[in-house]
């Protein structure tokens, strides 16, 4: 069995940057066996020796409260490792030493790896890595991940740690939880004796969850429980808070002998922006700043400009024209014609959708995101949003993928896994397909919500928001399953490296091309099908009740909801077209906006959620969206018809 280099860390400490320099470009990435957690692997080069090196999900504890963290926690159970590398920030060196600890516990070799210590002596930190070294009985390196800077010496510290140069450094705690430690001992099997982090998570975790039972086995489930619940009652704490309490007093006493600080000016400005963006009221106003920012750069210049470009230009003035005189030429069969340049065509429809649309908005989202992301203002924004979330049964990390969602839904489903539970997962992914239009779509919306007054914009807002708290509260309340505490490490603020931005948004467009333009492309391919054998004209007849009758909509509404399935900005854009011609008045237009935003998410968006949460999950948040869909539009339609007709509202 290949000897294995494991990374830990906690989330956003260049850990993924550490991996790529150890590894080059032989990964491989696969869900973690059970979950939907991503785990990377690749072989790094040391010397003449090749190690597989593994990059986990990060972790703030190995006391788990996530999957990501049960899943970091047991594979460093992996007989087969070799050295665990501890990635951390340096300018957080609190955090970083509470995790050291578990680490040591493990009983496995340990580096730690004070990474982005430039940033560190830009704060005006100083870590004295020799004593520190001394003090834990491990190695200590410094890095830059970004500019490679010290990872050579990571190699050789890699190739010199064994476990016969193992640390002697221990955490003693008092004498009753020493004695649990003894009876947890005795109930577990050869290869997990001693192992100090294991006792710690059995003492602390809440057993019926705890997934290292099919380590254990279920037989010694009763004592094991027996013992924590008898220790227990010995304390007026929890037992995890007594472990925080312990360490935390040693490392504050560590930190004293070997940190030094002085923070420099511009590093006293930047502390104060920071604490700006926290407060209620100035929060706010940056947060709205920062989203003006975001919809001028995404909404407009990339859904705008920048598609125009690429649909108008690349695409509808060179590159399918090229396609469809190349197959009208020398392919004669109508089918295939129709299947690689038609109406439904891979060509004109899936990569020019993929790749003239999406391409230009994601590009440009992922680069605001990972500006946002370097700064260290998107933990703040979680942090500020909390209370909001709290209301909807979710805490302030779902503002993330709701952020991202505005850009592209397919890429904020897969973003709910930072969310600890699975009812925290489905209701956030219940949200996003119901109230949150993407940036293509989004932009059509404004555009049309522009030719109505301001009575029509502000309706708009309030239904969608409304809808949004409303269906989040009472998802929040039916929805099986506990909301997940709130734990959230704030970071300075910090000038963001165009170096890193550009590094993450390449990693992140190589996922959209490989896992979200299949989808595209299998989408098309079933909208192909279903136009060949007239499903697409039976649903157009299925949906006309519900339009004309309903709705009070022209029927040929229901093709522009048929075609949103496909893409969120044609199905709006047919709206556009209808209103042109006059088939909409300022009333059904709006009603058709409404609903058009509610409606169900794109099939990319469908077949992700699938990916994500199955196929049952999947088809009830579908069905569900539907239904809330068209009877919002209903209510509306009837509240609005009469207060327009009696001459109370003008839209």
């Amino acid at each position: 069995m290949k000897e294995k280099i494991v990374l830990v860390g906690s989330p956003n400490v260049g850990k993924s940057v550490i991996f790529n320099a150890l590894t080059g470009s032989y990964v491989t990435v696969s869900n973690y066996p059970g979950t939907t957690v991503d785990v990377s692997e690749g072989i790094g080069k040391f010397d003449n020796k090749n190690l597989l090196v593994i990059d986990t999900p990060g972790v703030n504890s190995l006391i788990p409260h996530s999957q990501d963290e049960e899943v970091t926690t047991d594979i460093l159970l992996d007989k087969s490792i070799k050295t665990v590398v501890q990635v951390a920030d340096s300018k957080n060196l609190k955090r970083t030493l509470l995790l050291t600890f578990q680490l040591i516990e493990t009983g496995l070799p340990l580096i730690l790896d004070l990474n982005m210590y430039d940033e560190a002596k830009e704060h005006g930190i100083d870590i004295d890595t020799k004593k520190l070294s001394q003090i834990l009985g491990i190695e200590v390196v410094k890095t830059v991940a970004i500019t490679k800077e010290g990872i050579s010496q990571l190699k050789n510290a890699i190739l010199k740690t064994t476990h016969k140069e193992w640390t002697k450094f221990k955490i003693e705690y008092n004498s009753i939880i020493e004695e649990a430690f003894v009876k947890i001992n005795d109930e577990l099997p050869p290869f997990l004796k001693n192992n100090r982090a294991v006792a710690v998570r059995l003492l602390s975790s809440e057993i019926e969850e705890e997934g290292i039972y099919k380590f254990i086995g279920e037989g010694t489930l009763v004592k094991i429980k027996e013992i924590k619940n008898s220790w227990q009652n010995k304390f007026s704490k929890s037992l995890e808070v007594i472990f925080l309490e312990e360490k935390t007093s040693i490392v504050e006493k560590i930190i004293d002998e070997v940190m030094n600080f002085s923070k420099p000016l511009g590093k006293v400005f930047q502390d104060s922006v920071g604490k700006l963006t926290l407060k209620p009221i100035t929060g706010i106003f940056i947060l709205l700043f920062v989203l003006f920012i975001m919809y001028k750069f995404v909404g407009q210049f990339a859904a705008g400009t920048m598609v125009d470009f690429f649909e108008e230009e690349v695409f509808g003035e060179y590159i399918n024209p090229f396609f469809i005189k190349i197959f009208k030429e020398f392919i004669h069969y109508i089918f295939v014609q129709d299947f690689f340049v038609g109406e439904y065509g891979i060509i004109t429809m899936a990569l020019t959708y993929a790749f003239a649309i999406i391409f230009p908005i994601v590009t440009a989202f992922f680069l605001f995101f990972g500006f946002l992301e370097d700064s260290g203002y998107l933990p703040r924004l979680s942090a500020l949003s909390d209370r909001v979330f709290k209301m909807i049964g979710l805490n302030g990390r779902a503002i993330l993928p709701m952020i991202l969602g505005l850009g592209c839904g397919t890429m904020a489903v897969l973003t709910g896994r930072i969310l600890d539970t699975r009812k925290e997962r489905i209701l956030i992914t219940l949200l996003l397909a119901l109230c949150i239009p993407c940036s293509a779509q989004l932009g059509v919306i404004m555009g049309l919500l522009g030719s109505l007054s301001l009575n029509g914009l502000i309706i708009w807002l309030v239904v969608i928001l409304t809808v949004l708290v409303v269906i989040g509260y009472i998802a929040s309340k039916t929805i099986p399953g506990e909301r997940s505490s709130f734990i959230q490490e704030i970071p300075p603020i910090r000038i963001p490296k165009i170096n890193n931005i550009l590094i993450k948004t390449f990693a992140r467009l190589k996922w959209y091309i490989k896992e979200a333009v299949p989808l595209f492309i299998l989408g098309t391919v079933i909208l192909f099908v279903f136009d060949r054998i007239g499903l697409l004209l039976w649903i157009k007849k299925l949906l006309s009740p519900l339009v004309v009758g309903l709705l009070n909509l022209p029927v040929d509404t229901a093709e522009a909801f048929i075609i949103g399935f496909l893409r969120r900005d044609y199905g709006t854009a047919g709206l556009y077209i209808l209103s042109k011609n006059g088939q909409l008045n300022n009333l059904q237009l709006l009603i058709s906006l409404v609903v058009i935003t509610l409606f169900v998410p794109c099939i990319a968006q469908f077949f992700v959620t699938i990916k994500e949460r199955g196929l049952k999950i999947t088809l009830s948040i579908a069905i569900f969206v539907f239904v809330i869909a068209f009877f919002i539009g209903g209510i509306l339609n009837l509240f609005l018809s009469y207060l327009v007709s009696r001459g109370f509202l003008v839209i």
